[in-house]
């Protein structure tokens, strides 16, 4: 490896994805770990950290698995701690774990708004307060928020989850801010649309051949006039984990095939 290539290099680095057990989580945790890491990551509960553990191992990846629930403080540094002493040191940590609630405003109930709040602007919190002190020890630290487009724009039906994305991207600047001189990058990526199981049935064709309208609505906003990919954003987060952005900071990089900057078709 050349020496500039080294600068993507992740090797000797661990990193804490949460709540990646599959999806966009255990697709980044897999870039991450095929640059060099070593991956950890956590769920709330014992059979999904089981089926995390498989899964991995079924792509040849040694994960480390802890049980824990990103929105309680003291779990959440306990965890941190057995991680030093299982594993080591987190220099990586990609703040993933996140709920949606699709609730008209005035249908939804507080108690539910702030459950979003909680798992996918609390936590994000909690867990970099906890992981920020053996970064600022090592002399080195990269931070991943995974915001969303909704940190920008609002959409029917999501004003819980459009508030922790908007809160977590200005979240992501603070910490840059506050430890910037910490050799800490604290970034976030912006997921598009992207294909999914979650997502599937937003794809599926219609009995007439045809789009589902849903589809036919996010391709046509789509200047790449496609869904988004796992794939896409495992460039981004490792470039983001790694040396070659040790200049950015306070950065969100929207991998969103371009439509934050479409206006779209005219009908």
């Amino acid at each position: 490896m050349n020496a500039f290539m080294k600068n993507f290099s992740l090797e000797g680095k661990v990193a804490l994805v949460t709540g990646a057990s599959y999806g966009i989580g255990f697709s980044i945790a897999t870039a991450l770990s095929d640059a060099g890491a070593t991956i950890v990551f956590n769920d709330i509960k014992q059979e999904l950290v089981d089926k995390g553990i498989a899964a991995y191992q079924e792509k040849g990846i040694k994960a480390h698995g802890y049980v824990c629930d990103v929105t309680n403080e003291a779990q959440v540094q306990e965890m941190v701690a057995k991680i030093r002493e299982e594993v080591g040191i987190i220099d990586i940590l990609v703040n993933n774990a996140g709920i949606i609630k699709r609730i008209p405003m005035l249908e939804m109930s507080a108690e539910d708004f702030r459950k979003v709040i909680d798992v996918d602007l609390n936590a994000p919190f909690i867990v970099s307060k906890a992981c920020i002190p053996g970064m600022i020890e090592k002399g080195h630290g990269k931070i991943i928020n995974i915001c969303s487009m909704m940190s920008e724009l609002g959409r029917e039906t999501v004003s819980a989850y459009a508030a922790a994305k908007g809160g977590l991207k200005m979240l992501t600047r603070n910490i840059c801010s506050e430890y910037g001189e910490a050799n800490i990058q604290c970034n976030g990526i912006g997921p598009g649309y992207i294909e999914t199981p979650q997502t599937a049935p937003l794809r599926e064709r219609q009995p007439d051949g045809s789009r589902h309208p849903f589809d036919q609505f996010i391709v046509s906003k789509t200047p790449a006039a496609r869904w988004g990919t796992t794939e896409d954003l495992k460039g981004p987060a490792v470039f983001l984990a790694s040396d070659a952005s040790n200049f950015v900071n306070g950065h969100i990089l929207y991998v969103d095939g371009g439509i934050l900057a479409y206006i779209g078709k005219q009908p």
